[in-house]
């Protein structure tokens, strides 16, 4: 999220302060017709104002779900507060998950690019070398440029940053820091936090959770992952690239088990052909940390003998849950379900009459997207409009390399259900483009209803597989058939082809295999 910028002009961003600064000012600004007009930008903007006492809407979290809630809300005409107590706007997902993460990610991707496959397509060059100072740097700027791009919103916007840690002591009351402000509605969006696991004690040092491992001051020697879920997955691909070994153990029998099967299986030979050793079926039972690196014990998921297994870094990557701990929630009488979720109805009331909650705090998955949407979608029905979110077509990727992207169902779900469906699949290895890109590994899979050909579920492994997965999302969400797919012109020569030629697939009639 860049910070918003004037037409013709350098960027215009606030500082912590409120102050203006960078660049000319808005054309308004700069004549005297606008005079006036610049003078009620800056002061409701920009410059720092007394904070009021009540809000129609107060967020708690400013997380994608809670920052996008906010603001959607102030654009339909509310008074809105939020509620953060880090430094920074923008949650996990902006300071110390998605951003921050895919920053390394795609740093360490031009790393592998420039070392092992530059030379297909011609380029030579001399011994490729890392810098890992640089490299957190540019992961450091990219985060500061999203959070200052938040803050900035909320500005532009007329939201109230309460800053300090947050907690409901009554309906309709929220205190920050000792001071207490009224709300006609309340939003929970505190997000989610790493799932620790007894016998294994994060220090962020030696074992760490995602949040040490963005931060390491060196690649390890070895890196053993426990869980072999997107998290684990994603910044073990980041430290292997770099040169460290890494070694994942997964408690199942497969790693990221949500995906279908049979992309699931190329993903786990992925995996394997980069390097990474896989242990499934084991568990952690202990961990030993000390200066020189941490012991771990394991045993099989089943039952069995233990073995010990040695490690310079430990990351603990099994999961998240909800972040609710000083909230006052059972103070004021909101219902958990037994996963410890705020329990909440179809228009993301709980049981308190005026309090909400979104996102990582309640049932689905745990996605930044999902939780934006339902704080868009929240805001708009406390206005009285009526929204709608189809959950079934809420994507989700892995930004590994290959990277995994899926929506809808997969052929294990529908079989549970007992639904006939078709089945058509493409590989990137006859699309022209991938061939081009020396990107051919992978394939495209879309599953219909046997009877309606609605699109039902699609799943991709391969290349900018979290881009194109958006085309099936929308199909879903429109009720879409295989032959709409196939059917619609898809440019040439594209990675997107493959999309539509698995979509021909379903009927029988791929055109390039």
């Amino acid at each position: 999220m860049a910070a918003a910028s004037w037409a013709g002009g350098s960027p215009v961003e606030p500082s912590a302060e409120g102050a203006y600064h960078g660049g000319p000012l808005p054309p308004a600004c700069t004549g005297a017709p606008g005079a006036s007009v610049c003078a009620g930008f800056l002061r409701g903007t920009l410059m720092s104002a007394t904070v009021p006492d009540s809000f129609d809407v107060i967020v708690i979290g400013a997380g994608p779900g809670g920052y996008v809630c906010a603001i959607r809300a102030a654009q339909l005409g509310m008074k809105v507060a939020c509620v953060e107590k880090r430094a920074t706007l923008g949650g996990t997902c902006l300071n110390v998950g998605c951003i921050p993460s895919k920053a390394l990610l795609h740093s360490t991707e031009h790393f592998e690019e420039a070392k092992h496959k530059l030379e297909t397509h011609g380029v030579i060059v001399g011994e490729v070398r890392y810098d890992l100072e640089k490299m957190m740097g540019h992961k450091t700027k990219v985060v500061d440029a999203n959070v200052k791009g938040v803050e900035f919103l909320f500005k532009k916007n007329k939201i109230t940053w309460l800053k300090g840690a947050g907690s409901i002591t009554a309906p309709g009351k929220v205190a920050v820091d000792g001071k207490e402000y009224a709300a006609k509605h309340i939003v929970i969006a505190t997000g989610s936090e790493s799932v620790p696991l007894p016998g294994v004690e994060v220090d962020e040092k030696r074992i760490v959770t995602s949040t040490g491992a963005l931060e390491l001051e060196k690649v390890p020697g070895h890196l053993v992952v426990i869980g072999g879920g997107v998290i684990g997955l994603e910044l073990g691909s980041v430290w292997q690239r770099l040169g460290a070994q890494v070694t994942v153990v997964e408690f199942m029998d497969r790693l990221a088990p949500g995906l279908d099967l049979e992309i699931g299986k190329q993903f786990e030979r992925a995996m394997t052909k980069q390097g990474m050793k896989l242990k499934l079926k084991t568990k952690v039972t202990g961990a030993k940390a000390s200066d020189s690196g941490v012991e771990l014990t394991l045993a099989p998921a089943a039952g069995g003998a233990e073995e010990k297994l040695s490690a310079d870094i430990v990351l603990l990557a099994i999961g998240r849950r909800p972040h609710l701990a000083g909230l006052g929630l059972d103070k004021v009488g909101v219902k958990l379900d037994e996963r410890g979720r705020v329990e909440v109805d179809g228009h993301f009331a709980t049981n308190v009459p005026g309090i909400y909650a979104i996102g990582d705090c309640i049932t689905g998955a745990m996605l930044a997207h999902k939780a934006e949407d339902e704080g868009s979608a929240l805001a708009e029905m406390i206005a009285g409009q009526k929204p709608h979110i189809n959950y079934n077509a809420i994507p989700s990727v892995i930004y590994t390399w290959p990277e995994v992207a899926a929506v809808g169902e997969t052929e294990e779900q529908l079989k549970a259900r007992g639904v006939a469906y078709k089945v058509g699949k493409f590989p990137f290895l006859a699309n022209g483009r991938a061939r081009a890109m020396a990107e051919t590994d992978g394939l495209v899979k879309i599953i219909a209803d046997a009877k309606t050909d609605l699109v039902l579920g699609g799943h991709i492994i391969g290349p900018d597989a979290g881009t194109l997965i958006a085309e099936l999302a929308m199909a879903i969400e429109f009720g879409a058939s295989s032959e709409d797919v196939a059917r619609t012109c898809h440019a040439h020569p594209t990675l997107n082809e493959a999309v539509k030629e698995a979509a021909l697939a379903v009927e029988g009639r791929a055109l390039h295999i």
